[in-house]
């Protein structure tokens, strides 16, 4: 959500914005927020006068009374009395309006950053650079479930009687790379300085609305019902929503977590859930990393931060490219994204493990996370987030780039103390 004083002086500049991001059916918000906040502004300045004024006679009926003027005082009482009621009148009017106000400016993008590129979706994105050379081996490379299915390491079927499309049994060798995997991340994150966190797999509603766009929010969450709870489609907004309503001293910054979760969701309207794949599932684990800092560190951090999934990734031998994301693949609250996406040698192409995100002082603003600076001027933090590793993704990648001529999975070096010494699963 941007800072309303901003759209106010600069509402052709969010107009453009909005028509970077190909949402034109949005233009007629700005103009319709920026009359309702004028109308909002009017009647809380009513409102203060009212107030001031109510203040001013009740210290005159005070000195009525002690000066034994009876009957002026009563008079001057009315009056407070009839000011009450319309006091009560704008009191209402203020908070219906900032209300609404609040409403459309939080379906208003994010002004996104200059270095964006300019595009409709995500067919639009721009390569940015490769990581390690993509390889292309002489035998066949099966698809990921045939694999798995080959070492016993999954089981579909079941998993479709018990919960239906969308979630799979992992077995044997195959669930301990999956338990391994995201051991090793979690120490690959804690070696990089960020403090290891298990946050809550469950968040309010007034957390889901801070940390993303209410079209996330329908395509994505799961809704406890009966209670004003969601399961978390990542720990991001579990970690996010650990500083709302917070003051965060400046000299604490920046606050660099990595956390582990389960993650649900829908997925609804993507591309559908297979059947036969883990590759759009509605559960699955995941390692994640955020940050939250200073508005001038933002940029450094955002490079870091998907830097560390790439060279994860090449620690295990797996080629990965970055993707600048186009401005109509970016969420609402997103200034700048970059996805990680990793080689298939099955598919002769990549395909998308993770993806790093600047959000500016958006979450923020909505979850009110401000930084006391030492001279005692308050500002929104910035924040950011990055998948470390979403094992089911990854595990595809894992097993095409890893699988060896005679049918064998190769494990890398670093992982091998994660799978109890094994150099190999036969």
């Amino acid at each position: 959500m941007i800072d309303i004083k901003f759209l106010r002086e600069n509402p052709d500049l969010v107009k453009e914005n909005i028509r970077k991001k190909f949402q034109d059916n949005k233009l007629d918000l700005v103009d319709e927020v920026i009359e309702l906040d004028k109308q909002s502004r009017e009647a809380k300045g009513k409102a203060d006068e009212l107030r001031a004024n109510r203040n001013k006679l009740s210290k005159q009926i005070g000195a009525l009374y002690a000066q034994g003027k009876k009957d002026e005082a009563e008079e001057l009482k009315k009056q407070v009395s009839a000011q009450g009621a319309q006091l009560e009148t704008l009191e209402a009017q203020e908070d219906r309006l900032s209300k609404k106000v609040t409403d459309i400016m939080m379906r208003i993008p994010n002004i996104i950053d200059p270095c964006v590129p300019i595009g409709k979706d995500d067919t639009e994105n721009v390569e940015v650079e490769r990581f390690g050379e993509p390889f292309v081996p002489e035998y066949e490379v099966p698809y990921h479930t045939d694999i798995m299915e080959r070492f016993n390491g999954i089981d579909l079927d079941s998993a479709r009687k018990v919960a239906g499309n969308g979630f799979y049994y992992l077995m044997g060798d195959i669930a301990r790379l999956h338990s391994a995997v995201i051991s090793y991340a979690r120490d690959f994150m804690i070696n990089r300085g960020f403090t290891y966190c298990v946050p809550p797999f469950m968040i309010r509603s007034n957390v889901v609305t801070g940390v993303m766009s209410f079209a996330e929010m329908d395509a994505m969450m799961y809704k406890i019902e009966g209670e004003d709870l969601y399961l978390i489609g990542t720990s991001e907004h579990s970690m996010i929503g650990k500083f709302i309503d917070t003051m965060v001293r400046e000299q604490e910054l920046p606050k660099t977590l990595t956390s582990y979760s389960p993650c649900f969701r829908k997925e609804k309207g993507a591309h559908g859930i297979e059947e036969r794949g883990v590759y759009r599932i509605h559960q699955f684990e995941k390692q994640e990393m955020i940050v939250v800092c200073k508005p001038e560190d933002s940029k450094m951090w955002f490079d870091k931060l998907w830097q560390n999934t790439v060279d994860l990734f090449r620690s295990l031998d797996i080629p990965v490219r970055t993707l600048e994301c186009c401005s109509g693949d970016l969420a609402d609250l997103k200034v700048r994204s970059i996805d990680v996406e990793a080689w298939s040698p099955r598919q002769k192409k990549y395909f998308e493990v993770g993806s790093c995100s600047n959000l500016g002082d958006a979450q923020a603003r909505r979850l009110k996370i401000r930084v006391k600076a030492e001279d005692g001027t308050k500002y929104f933090a910035h924040t950011l987030n990055n998948t470390v590793v979403a094992p089911p993704r990854m595990l595809i990648a894992f097993l095409e780039n890893n699988l060896q001529a005679d049918g064998t999975v190769r494990i890398p070096e670093a992982l091998r103390p994660y799978m109890g010494g094994q150099e190999v699963i036969k």
